[in-house]
């Protein structure tokens, strides 16, 4: 029997051979986050990875507690709030006031005003710390007189100062208030005095002199 090349082609078209190939199976697609949606689960999950971290205040001793709260009313008296408690504290102003000295160091002059208190310090109408820049040292000048007398938890300093540096302003301050101890009692004299806490600082920049860079500083001489 001959069959013709027709029907044999017609004959393997309906068969369907095996293919060789597995193919692999697709991937399923991944979700694709917008960028708000990124950031908005990025910072739930670092709030609650801080509030994890802090611990209750009931897991917290007595003196962080306590510290925790100073640091709260601190911040309470900061800004508008801070110049109303000052303002408060020394009504008629600081010329009005009873225990007031005067400091000078280089171009700054201090205005002091002390009144019983715990120990706090503010300047031009902000706390101390935060005038000063955090600086130990200028900070250390505000209460020298009153460390060396023992009262450093006995008075409130108010400040008003202008002029010069921040050094200047705070070794001006530390003038101002041994001055103001003074007023207070003439027995606190003796021990300022021999700290040399009494003494005005008469130091200054001296002046540029004209055909000189500075007060001294000379430019470099030629022969020819």
């Amino acid at each position: 029997m001959a069959l013709s090349v027709s029907s044999l082609a017609a004959a393997l078209s309906h068969l369907s051979l095996p293919s060789t190939s597995t193919s692999k199976p697709h991937p399923a697609p991944l979700l694709r986050l917008r960028s708000t949606s990124r950031r908005a689960v990025s910072l739930a999950l670092r709030a609650s990875a801080a509030e994890a971290a802090e611990p209750s205040e009931a897991d917290l001793p007595v003196e962080e507690v306590v510290a925790v709260e100073e640091e709260a009313e601190e911040d309470a008296l900061s800004g508008i709030a801070l110049r109303k408690y000052v303002k408060q504290r020394l009504p008629g102003g600081f010329a009005a006031q009873r225990i007031t000295a005067t400091g000078r160091r280089k171009t700054a002059i201090a205005r002091v005003v002390l009144q019983e208190g715990t120990g706090k310090v503010f300047i031009n109408f902000r706390d101390a710390k935060e005038y000063l820049q955090g600086n130990p040292m200028w900070m250390e000048y505000c209460k020298v007189p009153l460390m060396t007398l023992g009262f450093e938890n006995n008075y409130d300093v108010f400040v008003k100062v202008h002029g010069g540096g921040l050094s200047g302003q705070a070794q001006a301050i530390c003038l101002g208030v041994a001055r103001a101890l003074v007023k207070i009692s003439n027995a606190n004299r003796v021990p300022l005095k021999s700290e040399g806490l009494l003494t005005r600082d008469t130091r200054i920049v001296e002046r540029k002199k004209a055909g000189l860079k500075k007060a001294r500083k000379r430019p470099q001489f030629s022969k020819r």
